[in-house]
């Protein structure tokens, strides 16, 4: 199934994205996170498009070929909130079923508190409900201390201060070799690194992502989560937009905490919600920590699957997260499943 690029004004912001599927087909839209871009729902768009769904997935603001602004305020949950409803909007669509990953999560999460009627059904990978979007305090509540002692009191979420802390710094570092920084980032999932602190508890202490080298080292590609073709797209819009834009997203916890007190129903989701949490994700570590009990006392129509994979989930196991996509749609969200065509 062919995925299209396309570029809509909306206001005076644009938004890029990739489509694929019949036009007039129930839409899914799929929300990237850091540093990603539309092309890490590469697996899942044309999967969807054969099924009879339109599957959209825009390009976030400061990633790809969308709007890029130059405050940290301006890429607070609410404006990114703002972003995707205009999209909707523009799309001539009520309603959509809303996928996210990584800061996806947040956004998504987001629509569904506080603007439940422009969905039909949401599911995330990785980052459950009531952490992340309400700011990072709310990961650091759900810290496993049997792994992260004193001298981590952020647990595995000290990067994000390290971002409050260094942000030039952590920029600076990141954008000396996009190419490296993308291709360090992107790897599999390791089982044998269960109950070890992550990589990114380390970042403070380390004064930085790369310690003294202040750039990212010249490794080995994962080839199980990125081609040399993909990595080079990434690399090369990172280094035509520079990382200002995706770290700032780590610069409005205070603000998107006091956007995710705003939520309707007290922030109670009645909609079909799925979460795929990944087995081998330590930063959004779901298994052996608390961080997902806030979302399973909150979502009453909670579906979970557990996907044996690092972080990068749909790009390292698309086949069990398509299986766990189309089977729930099918089933929980049957409504706005594809009338056949005649």
């Amino acid at each position: 199934m062919q995925i299209s690029e396309h570029s809509m004004e909306i206001g005076s912001h644009t938004t890029c994205y990739l489509a694929a599927g019949p036009e007039e087909g129930p839409l899914v839209v799929f929300v990237h996170g850091w540093p990603e871009l539309s092309l890490s729902w590469r697996h899942q768009l044309p999967v969807l498009a054969a099924l009879g769904f339109r599957a959209v997935a825009p390009d976030l603001r400061g990633y790809g070929r969308s709007s890029i602004y130059p405050r940290h305020e301006d890429y607070a949950q609410s404006l990114i909130v703002q972003d995707m409803l205009g999209l909707l909007t523009a799309l001539g669509r009520e309603r959509a079923v809303w996928v996210g990953h990584d800061w996806g999560c947040p956004t998504v999460w987001n629509i569904a508190s506080h603007h439940p009627d422009r969905c039909h059904a949401v599911a995330n990978l990785c980052v459950p409900y009531f952490t992340l979007e309400r700011g990072v305090q709310a990961c650091v509540n759900e810290v496993d201390r049997d792994i992260y002692g004193s001298e981590f009191p952020a647990g595995q979420w000290e990067y994000q201060l390290f971002y409050q802390e260094n942000f030039v710094h952590a920029r600076q570092e990141m954008e000396a070799n996009p190419y490296n920084t993308v291709k360090l980032l992107f790897r599999k999932g390791d089982p044998a690194a269960n109950r070890r602190p992550a990589m990114t508890a380390m970042i403070r202490n380390n004064g930085g992502w790369f310690g003294p080298a202040r750039e990212a080292p010249d490794i080995p590609r994962d080839s199980n989560v990125i081609s040399e073709e993909e990595l080079i797209v990434y690399a090369d819009a990172l280094t035509r937009n520079g990382f200002f834009g995706p770290n700032a997203y780590y610069m409005n916890h205070d603000a998107n905490e006091g956007y995710a007190n705003e939520a309707l129903n007290t922030g109670y989701l009645d909609m079909p919600v799925l979460f795929l949490g990944a087995r081998y994700d330590y930063v959004c570590e779901c298994f052996n920590s608390t961080l997902a009990e806030p979302m399973r006392l909150r979502c009453r129509n909670l579906n979970e699957v557990t996907v044996y994979s690092g972080h990068w989930m749909a790009q390292e196991q698309p086949a069990q997260v398509n299986a766990a996509l189309v089977g729930w749609l099918a089933t929980a969200v049957a409504g706005v499943w594809p009338t056949p065509r005649a």
